[in-house]
């Protein structure tokens, strides 16, 4: 049996350490099959739950257990002995809690780049912006001559963003080198600004935006370091310039600026976050449509969804955690940080 198909026994109402990373790193095809050798029984061995892609270009994921087991996996990533070298020095880790589980068993899958943008020439190993601390943050997009740009998905920057970012409304972060072509080009010729500040949900999106950026030849290109969820973390709500909450791709949805489980649920239909207000939309039903799905459904689809919703509230009501299909899978197979 495979090893990563099988799921760990978590103690309930057990505290719960979230940790999403990645880092830009090269790895060999016998580094990768080390890693996706290992992890798996590690990550058995420790209790965590979650998913990691291996590529190429470095390693990106979430994981979710006991602290204890949580800090084995980064630590196995980050010893010299796996990989012969030190190549994962530049791990990026952000740290939350969940008291329950946010996934439903531990995946780590062989990808050809670690979040996907499309543009085979990008690298963020060779070139990439300029890193901003999150305690920097503030005074850079403060200054008007600082165009902020949210580089996450219309269903991201819907529930929170920073205060005056530019929204792309990309569905797909592939959708972002085009968009910074035909609308971004233009706009820096016409207002003339002097420098480009990216954030993404923990960075990995942000810095690969930065290194095709850079291709592309604009000029003073900033990113913030370990993306949102590590401002989040590290500056302190009364300075905040965050608005709203952070959509985060497992069973919480999203979190909010003290890093706990967010107001928002998700549409199990169609993966979109959904407010106390969407749910009391006459389209809402439980685990079956939301306004922004009912129309694109079919009878059968519906009938579907309305038989694994119910076998979710018996699984409940068994005082059992049932939690439907992966949550990635839920929110469009993404793993980003």
């Amino acid at each position: 049996m495979d090893p990563s198909n099988l799921e760990p026994v978590l103690a309930k109402d057990s505290q719960l350490l979230v940790a999403a990373f990645y880092a830009f790193t090269p790895l060999d095809d016998e580094r990768r099959e080390i890693l996706l050798t290992n992890l798996p029984t590690l990550a058995r061995e420790g209790n965590v739950l979650g998913s990691v892609l291996v590529a190429h270009e470095g390693v990106n994921g979430t994981i979710s257990g006991p602290e204890s087991g949580v800090d084995a996996v980064l630590d196995h990533l980050r010893a010299s002995l796996v990989l012969g070298n030190d190549y994962f020095a530049r791990l990026e880790v952000k740290r939350s809690w969940a008291d329950k589980p946010v996934f439903r068993r531990f995946k780590a899958r062989r990808k050809k780049e670690i979040v996907t943008i499309g543009v085979n020439s990008v690298d963020p190993r060779a070139s990439v912006g300029t890193y901003v601390e999150p305690e920097n943050w503030n005074a850079l997009v403060d200054d008007p001559d600082t165009l902020v740009i949210d580089t996450r998905n219309s269903y991201e920057t819907a529930i929170g963003t920073f205060e005056g970012a530019i929204d792309p409304g990309t569905e797909s972060f592939r959708d972002f080198p085009q968009w910074a072509e035909t609308t971004l080009r233009p706009l820096i010729e016409q207002e003339g600004t002097k420098r480009i500040a990216m954030f993404c949900t923990g960075g990995i999106r942000c810095e690969k935006a930065s290194a095709l950026m850079q291709d592309m030849g604009f000029d003073e290109v900033y990113h913030l370091k370990g993306g949102i969820l590590k401002y989040l973390e590290d500056v302190p709500q009364a300075d905040s310039r965050w608005q709203g909450e952070c959509f985060v791709f497992d069973a919480r949805v999203a979190v909010d600026q003290a890093l706990q489980p967010g107001a928002y649920d998700m549409c199990h239909a169609c993966r979109m976050p959904l407010s106390d207000a969407d749910r009391e939309h006459a389209a809402y039903e439980a685990g079956v449509s939301c306004h922004h799905c009912i129309d694109s459904r079919d009878d059968g689809s519906r009938s579907r969804f309305a038989e694994r919703q119910k076998q979710i509230t018996l699984a409940r009501a068994r005082g059992e955690e049932h939690l439907g299909r992966d949550p990635r899978k839920q929110a469009g197979g993404k793993t980003d940080v």
